[in-house]
């Protein structure tokens, strides 16, 4: 809310107009089921209607407890992830009012195709439902374990093709799909010797080191420093375009080369 009272008028006019939209996440479910009896044909016709509608990059993942917050649950079977990349050269001026429009305006863009492929799947019979820029869904855990990327020191999910300048959105249903799988790009071993986050970061938010989080070594981010500039600035977003796997067409060479260089340090 505090947030909302700090922006300009426009952003927050389009802010609550996207969240406006949102109203069409759920809706009626068609009366005669379409059987799926192979649920990897579906995965692939569901994932050829985000890509004709948009997306960047789509994953398929059993849906899982660490995606909802303490004392919410959903009864759906699977997690479709969208992820859509937002305008590099618009993001380079991260803290301005132009990047500001251009992030909520991708949120709204991602939003609608997950809203129409959640649409999609009702008219089949199963149910579906899109949860866009929300605070109802934590979509990181659910866009690494569908393999949309790994999580960066900068607590972002890194992709392949466009590093961490993407926002995600996800859809929620029962139809049977079959899922992807974690993947490993070599994420880690460019956070591993990379700090242009950790220095660039005016907040001093990121940590250089990994921390124990729930029995598991993860990047730690600190998120009360954090939102506190990102609500000073309009929206920071600093670290992700400082990335250097963020800049256009730079991630598939730079993940083919941390991985090789891994192979020849550990063969086995």
């Amino acid at each position: 809310m505090f947030f909302g009272l700090t922006m300009p008028l426009h952003i927050f006019i389009r802010n609550a107009l996207n969240r406006w939209e949102l109203r069409k996440a759920d809706g009626p479910i068609a009366r005669k089921r379409t059987t799926v009896s192979d649920p990897e044909e579906m995965s692939r016709k569901l994932k050829a209607i985000a890509k004709q509608t948009g997306a960047g990059a789509v994953g398929i993942t059993p849906m899982t407890e660490d995606a909802l917050f303490e004392g919410q649950t959903a009864d759906y079977k699977t997690a479709i992830v969208i992820a859509l990349p937002q305008d590099y050269e618009t993001m380079k001026a991260v803290t301005t009012v132009k990047a500001a429009a251009e992030t909520v305006d991708t949120y709204r863009d991602v939003s609608r195709i997950v809203m129409a492929l959640a649409a999609h799947i009702r008219s089949l019979g199963w149910r579906a439902r899109a949860y866009g820029e929300s605070s109802d869904l934590l979509h990181i855990p659910l866009a690494i374990n569908a393999g949309i990327g790994q999580l960066g020191k900068h607590g972002s999910v890194i992709g392949t093709e466009f590093g961490s300048n993407f926002r995600l959105a996800t859809v929620l249903t029962d139809i049977p799909l079959a899922t992807d799988s974690a993947v490993d790009i070599g994420v880690d071993d460019l956070c591993l010797g990379c700090q242009r986050c950790t220095i660039d970061c005016p907040a001093d938010a990121i940590s250089d080191q990994q921390h124990l989080v729930r029995g598991k070594k993860k990047w730690y981010v600190d998120f009360d420093r954090c939102v506190m500039y990102f609500v000073k600035t309009l929206g920071c977003g600093i670290c992700i375009e400082v990335c250097p796997w963020s800049r256009p067409g730079r991630g598939p060479s730079l993940s083919q080369t941390l991985l090789a260089k891994r192979a020849k340090r550990d063969p086995t």
